[in-house]
């Protein structure tokens, strides 16, 4: 007569394991799950009022060309056209409200965000190396931002 079917142990011991992973994970989830998580599917419900009480930091191109309206004029003409002015200077909420604050000046790394050598990139797009392209500190010291094919 043989004995009845009997698991063996190294499977009992992965079902425990298997168990164990379960239920933790089932522990923790309702623990740290936000309380608004699901109320727009698989969103938090507060992050759309997190964002609303950010405060706004980008002007938009319109509120640039109110002041700027030849360079927006100049800009128009080359490739840079369909760039928004803030992708180059930066945030400007805060000039656009008030003239009198300060804008910075543009660093030479924000030229090489979009021209720096990347194989991502098209062919189409001007890319530089900038170690043998230029060893200055200033792309503006050759190039023209606003029309990028006249030489200053």
């Amino acid at each position: 007569m043989r004995p009845p079917f009997r698991i063996p142990p190294q499977i009992m011991r992965l079902l425990l394991l298997l168990v164990g992973i379960v239920s933790s994970y089932a522990i923790a989830r309702y623990f740290l799950k936000p309380p608004s998580f699901g109320d727009f599917g698989w969103y938090r419900g507060a992050a759309l009022v997190e964002l609303r009480a950010r405060p706004v930091v980008f002007a938009g191109k319109k509120a640039c060309e109110e002041c700027h309206s030849d360079e927006g004029a100049k800009l128009a003409k080359y490739a840079h056209k369909n760039l928004s002015c803030e992708a180059c200077h930066g945030p400007r909420q805060a000039h656009a409200q008030d003239p009198d604050v300060k804008a910075e000046v543009v660093a030479f790394s924000h030229c090489l965000r979009c021209h720096e050598a990347n194989p991502s990139r098209p062919k189409s797009h001007k890319q530089i190396v900038s170690r043998d392209h230029y060893s200055g500190s200033k792309c503006i010291e050759c190039h023209v931002p606003h029309a990028p094919s006249e030489v200053p």
